[in-house]
């Protein structure tokens, strides 16, 4: 064990001799955690939107004021009839154009069904989707006033009864804002980058500056060397992740409602696995852009892709999703932040993550130990 620390100790002291690796471990993941903190958001809000009114009756201005109202969309334009609808969409002036008919009014208070027509543009499938979502869910609303008045006016108020009135409720985040859902996913992704990278460019500039070979003549295992590589960088990423936490709170209100020890343990095991990854990249790699690349490769972009940060891993097709399930540890450590972070939970509905984040941690390990004592034979 002395000898571990020995070699800790002279890690710590060539970390602080080097401000590029200190940077990359602590500067890089707070920088990036504003940047896509701010510019990955899935909220749709203020939704341009332009009117063509043909109608000019009262039921059509309750129709747009009751989509203005909503607080989703931003009325840009108000188009004349014949005005060229394609045109001003292709420009980009407006994502949705509403068009209401002549006779709208007059078809709802004769009691007929009327039709009003919503042109949406797609290019973006995500804002189109969530756009008809907004207009269907106020749509909805207004029909469902409009009976109930109805039944009133025709004596039939005991049928109101009989009507189904449902309260949906939003459990664990109810004002529906993406960076509760985004915000864990960068943790997993920043700590996946820094881990990783920092084992491996550590070994891997040993290896070209010859110190490496002087430490495998003296008299030290191979689980000196690799835990006093560990435990440094280690430390470095648990401080790194206080940092993000605490600025996640300051900059996105993101606070951690589970209990912090059961977040400790499993960003410690976590932690283990993307360095003992990055210990195993530095094995096989014999320059620092090569270790780079590699890193970026094997864990970076799948990380990026494949951990459901981003994408759901439901939706991919059945061979990444088997990739996922065997080489992505971060879908894995992903599902327990959210958990804990959003959802308030401790570790107890998350066994089977942890276990798989344990065997991963183990299979990394156990293949950087036996190349590094190949490496020494």
């Amino acid at each position: 064990m002395r000898r571990t620390w020995a070699i800790a100790i002279k890690e710590i002291k060539q970390i602080s001799r080097d401000p590029i690796t200190l940077l990359m471990l602590i500067g890089a993941p707070m920088l990036m955690l504003v940047l896509y903190g701010y510019a990955l958001n899935f909220d749709v809000e203020d939704v341009a939107l332009a009117v063509q009114d043909r109608d000019l009756s009262s039921a059509s201005r309750e129709l747009v004021d009751r989509l203005i109202g909503s607080n989703r969309f931003e009325l840009v334009a108000t188009l004349p009839p014949g005005s060229d609808i394609q045109e001003f969409l292709d420009r980009g002036d407006a994502v949705a154009v509403l068009i209401i008919p002549e006779r709208f009014g007059q078809k709802l208070a004769a009691g007929e069904t009327s039709e009003a027509q919503l042109l949406i543009d797609g290019v973006d499938s995500n804002t189109a989707t969530t756009v008809l979502g907004y207009v269907n869910g106020i749509a909805a609303g207004i029909n469902a006033t409009r009976a109930r008045e109805s039944l009133r006016v025709e004596g039939n108020e005991h049928l109101l009864s009989a009507m189904i009135n449902y309260q949906p409720r939003v459990w664990y985040n109810p004002e529906m804002v993406s960076s509760l859902f985004l915000v864990p996913g960068l943790i997993a992704f920043l700590l996946m980058f820094t881990a990783v990278l920092s084992t491996a460019l550590s070994v891997v500039r040993e290896k070209e500056r010859g110190t490496l070979e002087q430490l495998r003549v003296k008299p030290l295992r191979t689980s000196h060397i690799l835990l006093g590589k560990l435990l440094p960088y280690l430390a470095i990423s648990l401080a790194g992740v206080v940092l993000i936490l605490v600025a996640a709170r300051v900059l996105f209100g993101v606070e951690v409602r589970g209990p912090y020890p059961d977040l400790f343990l499993a960003t410690c095991l976590f932690l283990v696995g993307a360095l003992g990854w990055g210990l195993l990249i530095s094995t096989i790699a014999d320059s620092q852009a090569v270790a780079f690349q590699i890193g970026v490769l094997s864990a970076l972009l799948p990380t990026l892709l494949l951990s459901g940060f981003l994408f759901p891993i439901r939706n991919m097709p059945q061979p990444l999703q088997i990739i996922s399930y065997i080489l992505v540890p971060a879908r894995y450590y992903l599902v327990i932040l959210r958990g804990i972070i959003v959802k308030g939970s401790d570790l107890s509905p998350f066994w089977d993550q942890m276990a798989y984040m344990a065997i991963y941690t183990f299979v990394v390990l156990t293949l950087a130990a036996v190349r590094f004592k190949r490496q020494e034979g």
